[in-house]
């Protein structure tokens, strides 16, 4: 009774076995086909698409945003109290250089001016007489008609006129600087703003005449990241820099070049200030005014370039996919040398690899491949770009 019990156990044993292999074993076959079964089987190669990298000389540019501000900026002052008498210039007028702008009631200064002339005139007569005595007292004295002590007074006497009367010259001369500030005339060429007098007013030294603005040339300045510092005083080595401007909602740009790097990096927000001077005949910039500002700092001269989706970054570097000739995806490390767009410029392709850029997410190493015939598939975009 006991070995036939035994019996009917092995045999249910033997039932659940086989039923198990039929449910694990024949969906397997179905799903690998024949001869992909077992040892022999795995999966198919992976469709990708493909493009051939470009050659093309690659601009490193930097971007930020700018404040277009005047070289400088003079606040017009009088430089005594009196009364303005007439204002040449009107309100945003451009004048030059020396340029009349106002006038002061000088009647004061040009009395003072004459009597420090008159001063002067009569010094000069006082001298000449005391050197005509003095030169008639060495005629005396070489005939021995006067004693030597008469001629040492008279000697005197003509050195003390002559010291008086470049004294009074000296006052003359600053009565007449005295008068030039009753006329101010421009320090520079500029533009004039807001005038804050009129004939009749009285002025003190305090007092704001007006402002003129240099507008040509001008300066943009702005901020660029601490790590572009290098580049940028490489750039500044090795010639002038040219910056491009571009004001809100135009796509015309204005060209400059680089004209001021600060002397320290502000160490709170990790930037460094630069200034770009431009052009500015035309007044196409404005002090105050906001723009976009491009920097070129180098040029990659026929540089690789590839997509940027083509480009796969993980713990183990930077690197692409590439074909191989065995139809296999071929790993090959790249370094990033400057994005742009869409694109980039890398190192460590020769520019004739087919880069894979579709199909890389299902990619292993040495994985089949199968190049797919769309647009992008045969790579035939390759050659140099302009």
């Amino acid at each position: 009774m006991k070995k036939k019990t035994l019996g009917v156990l092995i045999g249910a044993v033997v039932i659940v076995a086989a039923g198990a292999w039929h449910f694990t074993k024949a969906p397997a076959e179905a799903h690998n086909g024949p001869g992909q079964g077992g040892k022999g089987g795995g999966q198919g190669p992976t469709v990708v698409n493909v493009i051939a990298p470009k050659r093309q000389d690659v601009p490193v540019i930097l971007q930020a945003n700018g404040t277009v501000s005047p070289i400088s900026t003079v606040d017009l002052h009088p430089q005594t109290t009196s009364t303005i008498v007439k204002v040449h210039v009107k309100e945003g007028q451009f004048v030059k250089e020396g340029e009349l702008m106002f006038s002061l009631d000088s009647r004061s200064e040009s009395a003072n001016l004459q009597k420090a002339e008159a001063q002067v005139a009569r010094d000069r007569a006082n001298l000449a007489d005391l050197e005509r005595q003095y030169k008639r007292s060495m005629e005396l004295l070489a005939q021995k008609f006067i004693a030597q002590g008469a001629v040492d007074t008279l000697k005197s006497q003509v050195d003390a006129a002559r010291a008086l009367l470049e004294s009074d010259i000296a006052a003359a001369r600053a009565v007449k600087v005295d008068q030039s500030y009753t006329t101010i005339r421009a320090p520079m060429s500029g533009r004039v703003g807001g005038i804050n007098v009129y004939p009749g007013s009285l002025v003190q030294i305090s007092t704001s005449l007006t402002t003129i603005t240099q507008l040509n040339p001008i300066n943009v300045a702005f901020t660029l990241p601490e790590n572009s510092l290098a580049a940028l005083l490489d750039a500044q080595r090795a010639g002038k820099v040219p910056v491009q401007v571009f004001q809100n909602n135009s796509d015309q740009p204005i060209d400059g070049h680089l004209s001021f790097i600060d002397n320290t990096v502000d160490p709170v927000a990790g930037v460094i200030r630069v200034k770009a001077q431009f052009d500015n005949k035309d007044t196409r910039l404005w002090p105050g005014q906001y723009v976009n500002t491009k920097l070129t700092v180098q040029t990659l001269k026929d540089a690789v370039v590839v997509p940027q989706n083509a480009i796969i970054s993980n713990t183990r570097g930077t690197f692409v996919y590439t074909v191989a000739e065995d139809k296999t995806a071929a790993v090959r490390n790249v370094t990033r040398l400057h994005a742009f767009g869409t694109e980039a410029a890398v190192a460590g392709l020769k520019g004739d690899e087919r880069v894979i850029v579709e199909g890389k997410q299902n990619l292993r190493p040495g994985g089949k491949v199968q190049v797919s015939e769309g647009p992008h598939g045969a790579g035939k975009q390759k050659g140099k770009a302009s």
